[in-house]
């Protein structure tokens, strides 16, 4: 057995044993603001299987500051230990999506050490996002700048409003963005990224869904709607078989080509092993809609 496999079969220890909540609406109580003791993020269940975790500070345009940070971080690691979550959607309140880290903490007054736990920890969230065994998917409305560009570029799937716009302004203020651009460089054509770096100018939604950026791009109004359909989707599927699939790929794409190809291949072989793998494969031949397990257990 791989050690990418294995890192599955023990997917069930990784998500735990979470009550799932009755109610619709929960608030994730880490990371609240100094001014109102408010949580900077809430959690929403949409559903049985999507979560809906929403950036809740429209007031200072959703900055990623270090309790913010805290607090996705903390919602993120929560809701996808639940094990009936199988997508969950990133949104935010007010007219701007996130415009980045709050520069009031990375003046001189905070000082090296602050600064490097501020960039440490988003670091930390925006690996997270691609590390956990879900789809994440961003529904991105407004403006969408600097740090907030990256966790748009961190996620698995980006649906933006037709009048979104997305930019790393960093250059303007003097502190490029550097680790926008790790995100930002993987997932458009670098050239581009280098202009979007460079010159701090704002993107279009159409722009951004040429260049990759985005993966699909819809009418403001329909933006939740269309979010929660593609959501909706997937949900379709099995959990087990999507969470391997999503691990591979990340893995695979720091790889050369054949040992991305070798890895493949053995995850596929291994896939073919899960009883999901097997049902699936059933179904079809049987002529009948698969019945998912959404568990690691082997045939």
């Amino acid at each position: 057995m791989s050690v990418l496999f294995r890192r599955f079969v023990s997917l069930e220890s990784f998500r735990g044993r979470n009550t799932l909540f009755s109610n619709n609406r929960r608030g994730c109580t880490s990371g609240a603001s100094e001014e109102s003791h408010s949580p900077l993020t809430r959690c929403d269940v949409i559903n049985s299987n999507v979560r809906r975790i929403v950036l809740t500070n429209p007031t200072k345009r959703n900055a990623l500051s270090l309790s913010m940070l805290e607090s996705l971080s903390n919602a993120l690691e929560k809701e996808s230990k639940d094990k009936e979550t199988r997508v969950i959607i990133l949104a935010a309140e007010g007219p701007v999506f996130s415009s980045g880290h709050n520069l009031k903490e990375l003046t001189d007054t905070q000082g090296q050490e602050y600064h490097t736990k501020v960039f440490n920890k988003c670091c930390e969230v925006m690996t997270f996002i691609q590390d956990v065994p879900v789809p994440v998917i961003a529904e991105v409305k407004g403006l969408a700048t600097a740090a907030g560009c990256q966790l748009v570029a961190s996620c698995d799937i980006a649906v933006a409003a037709d009048t979104a716009q997305f930019a790393t302004p960093g250059v303007k203020v003097g502190l490029f963005c550097s680790t926008p651009g790790v995100a930002l460089g993987r997932s458009v054509p670098r050239k581009t990224a280098m202009k979007m770096l460079f010159t701090g100018e704002p993107i279009s939604a159409q722009d951004a869904l040429a260049n990759g950026l985005v993966s699909q791009v819809v009418p403001e109004g329909k933006l939740e709607a269309e979010t929660l359909k593609l959501a909706s989707r997937i949900c379709e599927y099995s959990q087990s078989v999507i969470s391997l699939g999503k691990t591979c790929f990340y893995k695979q794409m720091k790889l050369d080509r054949n040992d991305a190809y070798r890895l493949a291949g053995s995850v596929m072989v291994e896939n073919l092993q899960l009883r999901d793998g097997q049902e699936g494969i059933q179904a079809f031949v049987e002529k009948r809609k698969p019945q998912w397990s959404h568990n690691n257990r082997h045939i």
